[in-house]
């Protein structure tokens, strides 16, 4: 049985994720940003197995990272990672907002926690072979503009969330070329288009999928027999936006991430 942190996991995909993990006899490492809903969570899945609960905000790179250390500390036998917490788009007509670093939030949670939180944890997954990331994306993806990388014009936060999951899927090509016969493995999916979980909800969008049918894929790629460097919408083998294939692109996008990871 492995032990597999998973982000984001006191609602939506992430508690569906985490309770059908811990029945199946897998340790569940959950994060929450809320101390509370954290403890409560922790609570019912140890009804039914083994769990320990992360408190930290992603929208604090100090604290992605003090999360990262905390993990390989008290868990260096880490199997999985699933980034899975996200920020949506906002309500119709909500403004750009800023994480505790001053980046553009959306590009912050869902895609610079990941990165900082992955880099961290690298050590132990590579100590602790073999081991998986799952980076949770969307099929909603845009091109970053490298000259305004943060969106800091036109600002529109759909276009802000579809930009850091094409991040996201772009850096997740990358880093499975890095990882290349390490006995990590890294891939994103798309789980299910408009789960019924609150951040569609708060966009105003009446839900087509059930978490559930969501997971199904997370779980695949969690804890079945997978290849690294894929894209997957559910279950099924997919494409991303052809951009994220793109070896000039990614290049640029790493020199950005880079940067913007030392502001």
């Amino acid at each position: 049985m492995s032990t597999v942190l998973i982000t984001g996991a006191t609602s939506g995909l992430g508690r569906y994720v985490a309770f059908a993990l811990v029945r199946s006899g897998h340790v569940v490492l959950a994060h929450g940003r809320d101390p509370e809903r954290t403890g409560q969570l922790v609570e019912e899945l140890r009804a039914h197995g083994t769990a320990e609960g992360f408190v930290a905000d992603l929208a604090s790179l100090a604290r992605v990272r003090e999360l990262g250390s905390e993990v390989a500390e008290a868990h260096p036998e880490l199997d999985v990672l699933v980034n899975n917490a996200g920020v949506g788009g906002g309500p119709p007509g909500s403004g750009r907002e800023l994480s505790a670093d001053g980046h553009e939030l959306r590009l912050a949670v869902n895609y610079l926690a990941p990165v900082a939180l992955t880099r961290a944890l690298l050590p132990v997954l590579r100590a602790d072979t073999p081991s998986r990331i799952v980076n949770v994306g969307s099929a909603g993806q845009e091109p970053l503009d490298f000259a305004d990388p943060e969106l800091t014009r036109g600002y529109s936060g759909v276009s802000a969330y579809c930009r850091s999951k094409f991040a996201l899927a772009a850096h997740t090509f990358t880093l499975a070329e890095e990882l290349a016969g390490s006995g990590v493995s890294v891939n994103v999916l798309h789980p299910a288009t408009y789960m019924d979980t609150g951040m569609v909800r708060e966009s105003g969008i009446t839900p087509w999928n059930t978490v559930a049918d969501g997971a199904s894929g997370v779980l695949a790629l969690a804890t079945g027999e997978v290849g690294s460097g894929g894209y997957f919408d559910g279950t099924r083998p997919a494409r991303a936006h052809e951009a994220a294939y793109d070896p000039r692109v990614r290049r640029r996008l790493a020199v950005v991430t880079d940067q913007l990871l030392t502001v």
